[in-house]
């Protein structure tokens, strides 16, 4: 397939960051947040240390609350580990470029105005060719990207795996950020290294608004990535009931076929033909994880949660 030529073909680094891109058009984009507190989950107790603990704590109400407690205490440490350290009133000394970039996550304005009165670049990147406003765009702070492009920062600057502004600001679901780089230029219609365009992010990252956005603007709405999948595909594929809707509703093609000759229709075919297939023979459970059956021959569309 077209993603196992890109991989052997580009080395090191590259080649992970690929992967995200292809993560992403396959799975969607999970929630680090979430993984963050499903990685802190404690493994269940059994159902004798359960009932020592009813003992011990004296009373089943008791242990309700002393867990109730408990998770309000993890909500609270995750809020706070995502809080930001406060600003300070006053910026001194110089701000270097790593300062810079993370301050456009933080949203830390004083710090962006001090270095680019100190005539620091506004397109200063990190090794990725990340500028801040790529990162500024995923995070939604309208009034970085606002001073940022002010200042010269190039709308449609790509990082090293193509992606613009416009891009990022799709995956983080920022209507208004998509409709400012609009408004200072920039191309809704740019590809990454998977020819994706951002239609296609905001597809597969499920935001519905950013999808009526484009589809308002007349984009090419069944325009194809590197290995055929118009954005329909892609709603397909990760089960994005509305976003389905939406794209037939402004004539998206259901006969278009992508590489693999699998028009959507050809995909909503095969998941109810394996979904059959899968509560008429339970196989065993490392199959029934996505893993493809043996001797399938055929790429299994891996549903997500409806959007």
């Amino acid at each position: 397939m077209a993603f196992q030529k890109l991989r052997r073909a580009t080395p090191g680094k590259t080649s992970m960051d690929m992967l995200v891109l292809e993560d992403e058009k396959r799975l969607g984009v999970q929630s680090p947040a979430l993984q963050k507190v499903k990685g802190q989950e404690r493994v269940r107790k059994t159902s004798l240390d359960l009932r020592r603990e009813i003992i011990d704590v004296g009373g089943i109400q008791n242990l309700i609350e002393l867990r109730k407690k408990r998770k309000q205490k993890k909500r609270d440490a995750l809020a706070a580990a995502q809080e930001p350290p406060p600003e300070p009133e006053e910026i001194t000394g110089p701000v270097d470029e790593e300062t810079f970039l993370k301050a456009a996550v933080e949203g830390k304005i004083k710090v962006i105005d001090k270095y680019l009165a100190d005539g620091g670049s506004a397109d200063t990147c990190d090794e990725f060719r990340r500028t801040a406003l790529h990162r500024a765009s995923l995070e939604g702070h309208m009034e970085i990207l606002e001073k940022l492009l002010e200042n010269g920062a190039t709308v449609d600057f790509q990082d090293r795996l193509d992606c613009t502004a416009m891009h990022w600001a799709c995956r983080g679901g920022h209507l208004e950020v998509v409709k400012l780089l609009q408004s200072r230029g920039a191309n809704t219609d740019v590809r990454d290294k998977l020819l994706s365009t951002p239609l296609h992010v905001a597809v597969r990252t499920g935001h519905v608004e950013i999808v009526e956005h484009f589809l308002s603007l007349g984009l090419d709405i069944n325009a194809k990535d590197r290995e055929g999948d118009s954005a329909l595909h892609d709603a397909v594929r990760l089960n994005r009931y509305k976003i389905i809707k939406l794209l037939l509703l402004h004539g998206a093609d259901m006969m278009a076929k992508n590489m693999a000759g699998k028009t959507p229709t050809d995909l909503v075919q095969l998941w109810q033909a394996d979904t059959r297939h899968a509560l008429e023979h339970p196989e065993p459970e490392s199959e029934q994880n996505g893993l493809e059956r043996p001797g399938s021959g055929r790429e299994t569309p891996q549903p997500v949660p409806a959007q």
